[in-house]
């Protein structure tokens, strides 16, 4: 019997494991499958930038992209007909680990256009669009956490679909994606859903709250400000996590049988070199939450030996202090959330922008 790995340990712990990351070439070559049996993760995160990167590169979507051609394809129907036929693909490999967590991992996530995230009306529809062209009980839709979104949030949760809600950057806009939630389910209810099937999770972005912190500590240049670096990203997610025990402890606020929106930690990979490669996962391991990494971090993870344990309940007031500490030097944090998200968003939209371009060439 071979022991835990350190990737068994957080899932011991309560933290899934999934990887942030999906290619056709990772399908069709049996990297997933390996990764997946190998590595123990339990699911698979995509954005617009990780579709750009896969279709940019090799010849793996040359068949599917040449029959979409010879139909006649328009580019917006060809790269998402692409894209879901890789979920599909995804969603079907992971089916086993959906069946036996009850639905709880096993997920596949799929983002709505980035280009609609200012337009509730139009999320709401590609929402239901793609939910219905991956047809699989295992897929995710991704819809970020704009103001404008929130209330598309709620409208695809309450047609029953499961919702990936990303690009959260703060703790106030965290309770308002709780909110949306709490409010889905129970107009999911009321429109006849089985609430047990409905699955969510909140995806607090780490990584890049680190990038922009630093930077602006690192103007202000003071030997208390520098002695900061590093800490705002971890001290977010904690801060987030105590929301998440206070929301969820009273589940009878919830239509019977909901389940947890529970947190997961994105941009997990570190972006300073001087960091270490584990920081965003050993130091927000706990119950009921998910990891998804990129691979190098994975790696770097199954690699070392620095899970302990769990480092995120009780963690709050340490949480608190520090961002106290950050605020006294100078830190504005709405600011700091207001260019995060707006960078988030246009982050994606170059790149679904770019790949669309770059595929309009290839249907000619």
């Amino acid at each position: 019997m071979t022991s835990p790995t350190p990737v068994d340990k957080l899932y011991e712990i309560g933290t899934s494991t999934w990887l942030d990351d999906l290619s056709r070439d990772r399908i069709m070559s049996g990297n997933l499958d390996e990764i997946k049996a190998s590595k123990s993760i339990k699911g698979v995160t995509t954005n617009p930038a990780i579709f750009a990167k896969a279709m940019s590169g090799g010849n793996a979507y040359d068949v599917q992209l040449a029959d979409l051609k010879a139909a006649g394809s328009d580019v917006d129907t060809a790269v998402y007909a692409m894209s879901v036929k890789d979920v599909q693909d995804a969603c079907d490999l992971f089916a086993d680990v959906f069946e036996t967590t009850g639905g709880k991992d096993g997920r596949v996530s799929i983002e709505v256009d980035p280009r609609y995230a200012a337009d509730e009306a139009r999320t709401v529809e590609h929402a239901a669009e793609l939910s219905a062209l991956v047809d699989r009980p295992n897929v995710m839709i991704k819809i970020p956490a704009t103001d404008e979104s929130l209330p598309a949030i709620t409208a695809t949760l309450a047609a029953g679909i499961s919702v990936n809600v990303t690009l959260i950057f703060s703790v106030d806009r965290y309770r308002n994606v709780i909110a949306a939630f709490r409010e889905g389910v129970r107009q999911a209810e009321a429109n006849g859903h089985d609430v047990s099937q409905i699955h969510s999770v909140a995806s607090f972005f780490v990584s890049r709250m680190d990038t922009e912190v630093d930077n602006r500590l690192e103007t202000i240049g003071t030997e208390e400000a520098l002695a900061l670096r590093g800490q705002a990203g971890i001290a977010n997610a904690r801060l987030a996590y105590q929301v998440f025990l206070d929301e969820f402890a009273d589940m009878s606020r919830y239509p019977a049988g909901t389940n947890m929106q529970r947190p997961l930690w994105a941009s997990t990979g570190v972006k300073n070199p001087d960091y270490p490669a584990t920081m965003y996962v050993t130091e927000l391991a706990g119950p009921d939450t998910v990891n998804t990494m990129p691979e190098a971090t994975l790696d770097a993870v199954l690699d070392g030996d620095a899970v302990t344990g769990d480092t995120l309940t009780g963690t709050a007031a340490q949480a608190r202090e520090t961002f106290d500490k950050l605020e006294a030097v100078g830190i504005d944090f709405d600011d700091v959330v207001a260019v995060l998200e707006r960078e988030g968003v246009d982050k994606f939209v170059e790149a679904w922008q770019e790949l669309l371009d770059s595929m309009t060439e290839n249907l000619k």
